[in-house]
């Protein structure tokens, strides 16, 4: 009776990581959504739309999570694991069609440039960051290194980090120089930096659910 709180503490740890992970940030995307819009930033609508994914991502890996502790049954011999992987495969492939996005409307920029405000723009990068940093910390701690799930999560906040990074640095050129097609500029190479993590995780996951060798 008394080892049995210690069998379930790894995967009670993971969810509760993920769920305060998914808490801080769906409330920092709103947050980068209102600063992004003020400001007129690229890079912040970017982070923010990084973020939205972050949260969808977050919220299926909760479910995984959840679903994979069920055990097998007439119908599903296999039980509910391979959601794990499932799960990591959509979080790839959505991060991917963001990034799409963000290169397309970056482009788009280059040839209507538009007024940023660099101020309140650093201000909410920076908060951005710190959240980024948070929820990142908490992921790859987690207590199952090897979850492909957890993994999935993380890489979509670690894409995020690199996007207040990124928006943090357009922010001061523009204070600095008033330069505002850098803000265009550093969304894809933030683009650029996420998309071979990500093809990479698609890869493999979708190796793992073909049951390749």
């Amino acid at each position: 009776m008394s080892d049995a709180p210690h069998v379930h503490q790894p995967k009670d740890s993971n969810s509760k990581r993920l769920l305060t992970a998914f808490l801080v940030t769906a409330v920092f995307m709103v947050a980068e959504v209102a600063g992004g819009l003020i400001s007129g930033s690229l890079a912040l609508l970017a982070d923010a739309g990084h973020m939205l994914t972050d949260a969808a991502a977050l919220l299926v890996a909760l479910m995984a999570v959840h679903f994979s502790q069920r055990k097998p049954n007439a119908r599903h011999t296999f039980g509910y694991l391979r959601l794990t992987t499932l799960a990591a495969f959509l979080n790839a492939a959505a991060l991917l069609v963001i990034v799409v996005f963000i290169l397309w409307e970056a482009i788009r920029r280059f040839f209507e440039p538009q007024p940023v405000m660099g101020a309140p723009m650093l201000i909410i990068a920076i908060a951005g960051l710190l959240a980024n940093l948070f929820a990142f910390w908490l992921l790859h701690r987690g207590s199952e290194e090897k979850n492909i799930n957890v993994r999935a999560a993380a890489l979509h906040v670690l894409g995020d980090l690199l996007g207040s990074v990124g928006a943090i640095a357009a922010a001061i050129v523009i204070l600095t120089t008033g330069w505002t097609p850098i803000d265009p500029i550093l969304s894809v190479l933030v683009s650029c930096l996420v998309i071979r993590s990500a093809w990479r995780l698609l890869k493999e996951s979708f190796h793992e659910l073909l049951e390749g060798t």
